[in-house]
Formats: structure tokens, C-alpha cells, sequence
């Protein structure tokens, strides 16, 4: 296929591509969220999105452009779980066969929905094995497409499409807005979008405390991976460096938070209590970092993405019961 930068342009164009396909979820507004941040926050619940995160997006919009001799040769991805899901969805519905490289310890929730959409799945070791070494030898021993899930032009242009929507949604302009971030896909086609119709939004990203791999690349101005640390809940943000393709977007972000796995928690039971909407841990980094007052929001308008509701049941019940405090 083509490559080329992602753009604006090309944002517009997924959403074309997507229409009517991707689910166009809702921004949500919580008169108990708003008094708790003495702020307005409107809420986009990609948790609602299909395969349960926003991934589907970017999945679709790469995998529906295979041409048909490229559908026959399958396409091969990896994922903690998220993209997953996407790519093993946008795959079936095209027709082409998907082999999933997936961490050991993915949520059993994410492998199983993999599997039920008729995806293959791949195990490796997230801590001594490179998950792009054996997707590339799957891709070249099949002769496959490799769908990666953040640095592809197509993919980051289809989960700016997320921005889009938001903006047509909303009945003010934002002030700010809060965005989780891996390898940051999501976040590139967000700035993408914001940078053209609202540059006025200062957009800030969220990680998880041990995996603050774009916050240090802002830091240090270059694109910086972290030392490996402890493990986190967010199994869906534990890139260890932003994307060569993201990076050059996303420098130009206002700033960085982070939060713990027990203001994580702690957003996953507010979600479940106030907004009645189920959120997995890497979902809920942006509400975390509102609740625990990581960045100002008193008398602002502050929108961030709901990204992700894939949580394994056992946990999630810890997390609400309270029987996991982080």
C-alpha cells in the first residue's frame, strides 16, 4: 500500500472510510464529574466503540484498503490486546485471516474476543521477546500484511477520526483535553485533528506512573524509551517508547501526567458508580488523572477519551469491590 505522513487530510478521508462502520459513540457529561473537578468534562466512551476500543478505527481503515490480492495473504498484527481485537474485527469483516502476536500475560477478556472474531493467536514474552521481530517473521514466512498498531499513517489517521467526532459533538469549544497514550496513535491523530480545528486546546497526555515513555521524550526533547519497570493494571499502555511515526506529532503536546494503578482504580470505580459505564485500567487514565487533581480544571472545559472497556472480569471485580486499591 501507499505510504505516506498522516494529515489532517487524511483524517478526513478515514472518516469517509469508516462511516458507518465504526461505531460514532458519545461524548458524555456527568453533573457528578463536573462538581467533583468544579469544572465541565465531556467524555468520548470509546468504550463503547466496537471490539471495545477506540482500535477499531484505525484497524478498519488500514485493513479496508487491502486490495484483494493482499486480502488472500492475510494480514499479521501485534498487540497487548486493544489492537487486537480491532485488527482480528476489521479483518473478518473484510474477509482476510489474522494472525495476532499477543503478550503471555494478556488479559484473558482480550484473547478470547481475538479468538471469537476469528483472529489466530501468537503468544510471546512481553519482558525478553520482541514482538515486532516475530511479527515481521510471520509476515515474511507468509507472505502477510503487518498491521502495526500505532506507526502507519493509516491507523493513526483513522483514530483521529475520534477528535472529529468529538468536536461535532460538542456544544462549546474545549479548553483542554486528556488523552492516554502507548505508543501514541490515538494521541497523534487527536493533535493532528486538534491542531487544524481547535489550536487553541491545549491537549496533555496521560500514562500510566510506570510506563512514562512520551512524558520523558518531552522532557528530554527526543524520542526516549523508559527504564523496564514494574508491571501496571494498564496492560494497554506499556509501550516502552513512543512510535518513530507519532513522536514527531506529538512533541508539540502542552504537557504530561501520570497517574498510579490506585487513582486508576479508584477512576474505574468512579466510572462504574456515576457514569455506570465499565472501563478497563489503560481506559481510565484520563479520568484518573481529572479525580486525582493532576492538572487544573476549575472553571475549564475539558474533554478526554473514555479509550478502552476490555478489563478482565476477575480484576475489574477486585477494582470495584475495592479489593484492589493499587
Amino acid at each position: 500500500m501507499t505510504t505516506h505522513l498522516p494529515s489532517y487530510e487524511g483524517v478526513l478521508d478515514a472518516a469517509r472510510q469508516i462511516d458507518g462502520i465504526a461505531v460514532r459513540t458519545p461524548l458524555l457529561e456527568s453533573p457528578a464529574l463536573n462538581a467533583a473537578v468544579a469544572g465541565r468534562v465531556l467524555m468520548k466512551a470509546e468504550s463503547l466503540q466496537r471490539a471495545g476500543a477506540f482500535k477499531f478505527r484505525g484497524a478498519y481503515n488500514r485493513i479496508s484498503r487491502l486490495t484483494d490480492e493482499e486480502k488472500a495473504r492475510g494480514v499479521v498484527a501485534f498487540s497487548s490486546g486493544n489492537h487486537a481485537q480491532g485488527v482480528a474485527a476489521a479483518a473478518a469483516m473484510v474477509g482476510t485471516p489474522a494472525v495476532i502476536v499477543m503478550p503471555s500475560d494478556s488479559p484473558r477478556v482480550k484473547v478470547e474476543g481475538v479468538i471469537g472474531f476469528g483472529g489466530e493467536v501468537r503468544f510471546y514474552d512481553r519482558w525478553t521477546e520482541s514482538r515486532e521481530a516475530i511479527g515481521a517473521a510471520i509476515a515474511a514466512e507468509r507472505g502477510s500484511i503487518l498491521v502495526p498498531p500505532f506507526d502507519d499513517p493509516f491507523i493513526i489517521e483513522g483514530q483521529g477520526t475520534t477528535a472529529l467526532e468529538m468536536l461535532d459533538q460538542a456544544d462549546a469549544p474545549f479548553d483542554q483535553l486528556l488523552c492516554g497514550a502507548s505508543g501514541g496513535g490515538l494521541m497523534a491523530g487527536i493533535n493532528l485533528v486538534m491542531a487544524e480545528r481547535s489550536p487553541a486546546t491545549k491537549v496533555f497526555v496521560v500514562e500510566p506512573e510506570a510506563f512514562d515513555d512520551t512524558a520523558r521524550s518531552l522532557a528530554a526533547g527526543e524520542r526516549v524509551g523508559h527504564p523496564q519497570g514494574a508491571p501496571s493494571i494498564c496492560d494497554a499502555l506499556m509501550s516502552p517508547m513512543p512510535g518513530a511515526l507519532t513522536w514527531p506529532i506529538n512533541r508539540r503536546l502542552a504537557g504530561a501526567v501520570t497517574v498510579s494503578d490506585a487513582e486508576v482504580a479508584e477512576a474505574m470505580r468512579f466510572a462504574f458508580r456515576h457514569l455506570k459505564i465499565v472501563l478497563e485500567p489503560g481506559g481510565a487514565v484520563s479520568l484518573a488523572a481529572l479525580l486525582a487533581g493532576k492538572i487544573g480544571t476549575k472553571g475549564l472545559t475539558t474533554a478526554i477519551v473514555l479509550s478502552g472497556a476490555n478489563v478482565d472480569p476477575t480484576l475489574y471485580a477486585e477494582i470495584i469491590e475495592e479489593r484492589f486499591c493499587g
